[in-house]
């Protein structure tokens, strides 16, 4: 794998480098040909705390986490962790008939501890009836029912779209290509 590793805010020394590198070797293994594949590390400092951001873009998929902590080693190991997390939580959903072509970049076939399968499952499907609203309105809707997210049609453009608030207590917005 290729690594692209840079800092915001943060200088990346030789020895961040190299763990980095050492470190992100451990996703190797989930790849058919992980050469081909480009891992770009972000380190930022926000506040006392350092920031690690992972992204590995596949054909059909991407793969991304962020962990804080005080130490930016402490903050790589987490981050390590919890993208193989995911992709062990995963794996029984990727292996799937309809989605092994999808996800034929990774090597599906490691074993999964107990603990880690995924037992989720739908338990409720809900229809909404999406009305025009400005994005303002549709964060004042949001906040009003408590939710994370919501959805709606966005008067401007009459587009569907989803507002949803940001770890940083900021909004985003959502909307199709």
């Amino acid at each position: 794998m290729e690594y692209r590793i840079h800092g915001k805010k943060f200088k990346i020394t030789s020895d961040i480098k190299d763990y980095v590198e050492t470190k992100l070797g451990r996703l190797d293994k989930y790849f058919e040909n992980p050469e081909a594949f480009e891992a770009t590390v972000v380190i930022r400092t926000d506040g006392v705390m350092q920031v690690v951001e992972i992204t590995v873009p596949a054909k059909k998929m991407i793969l991304r986490a962020e962990e804080t902590n005080k130490d930016p080693f402490a903050a790589i190991d987490l981050v390590l962790d919890k993208l193989e997390r995911q992709i062990r939580k995963n794996k029984t959903r990727m292996s799937k008939k309809g989605n092994k072509e999808r996800f034929s970049d990774l090597v599906l076939d490691f074993e999964v501890p107990k603990a880690e399968t995924d037992k989720t499952k739908i338990v409720k499907r809900k229809e909404v009836e999406l009305k025009p609203m400005s994005e303002e309105e549709a964060i004042l809707q949001m906040n009003l029912i408590d939710h994370d997210f919501f959805i709606f049609r966005n008067s401007k453009n009459g587009e569907v779209e989803v507002v949803y608030t940001r770890k940083d207590g900021n909004y985003g917005i959502i909307k199709e290509k």
